[in-house]
């Protein structure tokens, strides 16, 4: 099936290029990961009700939905440096306006109409994986370019540490120093990423690198400009299977979250939801190390399906929480699947479209994990509610089991779609 290599992440490292966009898009990371719970924490602890600030937070989720992946769509066009400056400097416009408005306690229209450039939001996790994707598949690192699933998993892990501690910082601040302490030290880090990332052109992806359209490339050298495309979510069935997965992926890992909460507080220790949330997040990061250790020899389209059923089974499992050990068990051992699913599904996405598509391909799969983590709180709050914790770990198992049927339903658009190998220069590889 595979081998196990604890060295592998060495070729990372060695790729000094890679440091100040990587940098750069952790700190943006480090922004992105605090926007909304940091929105709810800082509009909450300024005065304004819980019902506002949900309503905020929800305005900024949705206009990342609709927004982002559009933007990345214009930074695969026209290229990182010429778009990603000025969608963040929307974003940081939309961010004073709520920070100045929250200060001055103005009024709460005020903070949805800020909330919608906030949207604008280059996707940082998507920026990263296609600078990479570029580096490897271009051929600019030679014989010593990593195995891109490797560079999947990395990227994964820094996801989880920026998941893990974003938040909690935010929340810190605000509490510790002034409401808005929060989000202003995440805008700061986010612009300090953002220069950082379009200082480092020699590592930018190139408009149309990695197309196979033999027309668009003659158009483009043709007129030296970007040829407009239809969006890659409309074009490709996979990256339409994919948004739905990680639908259901994060819907449900966000009823899970909201669930845990409530099961605390009925169980009258709210102590309890932080630790097992803590302990997931550590077992989920250390579980997306070890799979990008391992050299797994079987189709892409068949690591994603498996990922599906093994994390579909196990958070499937919710049902059964009824006590603290319970969740402690059932969440411990569910979190080893979060990791390998969610690099499968990268890897599977840079094996269906073209390189020139990557960012686009790959913010349309986050947007479908944001409309999850939208969807799901907001139901089982309702379920919460009126029926319960127990009723909404039932609730969250249901979307939990949506997910390897989907990807059981759709193995045949996946197996025609996403290729067994990817190039390098004049090489491929498996």
């Amino acid at each position: 099936m595979g081998k196990f290599d604890p060295k592998i992440y060495a070729g990372l490292l060695r790729v000094r290029q890679a440091y100040a966009f990587e940098i750069g898009c952790f700190l943006m990371r480090f922004y992105a990961y605090m926007m909304n719970i940091g929105t709810v924490t800082m509009v909450t602890l300024a005065g304004y009700s819980f019902f506002i600030a949900g309503l905020t937070s929800s305005v900024i989720a949705l206009s990342t939905f609709f927004i982002s992946p559009r933007v990345s769509k214009l930074v695969d066009q026209f290229g990182q440096h010429k778009v990603v400056p000025a969608a963040a400097a929307i974003t940081i416009a939309g961010l004073a306006i709520m920070l100045a408005n929250v200060v001055m306690h103005g009024p709460e229209w005020v903070l949805f109409v800020a909330a919608i450039p906030m949207g604008f939001m280059p996707n940082p996790q998507a920026l990263a994986r296609a600078r990479w994707t570029f580096l490897i598949r271009s051929g600019r690192l030679g014989s010593a370019a990593p195995d891109l699933r490797t560079m999947f998993s990395y990227e994964g892990v820094l996801d989880d540490v920026g998941f893990m501690f974003s938040p909690s910082i935010s929340i810190a601040l605000a509490s510790a120093i002034t409401p808005i302490a929060g989000l202003f030290a995440g805008g700061v880090s986010f612009v300090i990423g953002v220069l950082l990332l379009t200082m480092s052109r020699a590592t930018e992806p190139t408009p149309g690198w990695g197309t196979s359209d033999t027309s668009e490339k003659l158009q483009r050298a043709q007129t030296d400009q970007p040829v407009r495309q239809k969006s890659v979510l409309r074009t490709s069935s996979v990256v339409r299977v994919l948004f739905a997965l990680m639908f259901f992926t994060g819907a449900f890992f966000g009823v899970f979250d909201a669930t845990t909460v409530a099961l605390a507080e009925e169980l009258g220790n709210p102590n309890i939801a932080s630790i097992v949330l803590i302990v997931a997040s550590c077992v989920s990061m250390l579980t997306g190390i070890l799979f990008g250790m391992i050299h797994i020899r079987i189709p892409q389209y068949a690591q994603l399906v498996g990922a599906s059923v093994a994390i579909g089974l196990a958070y499937g499992s919710m049902f059964l929480v009824n006590s603290a050990l319970s969740l402690f068990i059932m969440s411990t051992i569910a979190a080893l699947f979060y990791a390998p699913m969610l690099i499968t599904a990268n890897a599977t996405c840079e094996r269906a479209v073209p390189g020139s598509r990557i960012t686009e391909a790959i913010t349309w799969m986050n947007a479908g994990a944001t409309c999850g983590m939208a969807f799901g709180p907001s139901v089982s709050g309702i379920i919460v509610d009126n029926f319960g914790a127990a009723a909404s770990f039932d609730f969250g198992a249901v979307l939990a089991l949506a997910v390897p049927v989907t990807a059981l339903l759709c193995m045949r658009i996946l197996r025609r779609g996403v290729t067994t190998t990817y190039t390098i220069a004049a090489q491929s590889k498996k």
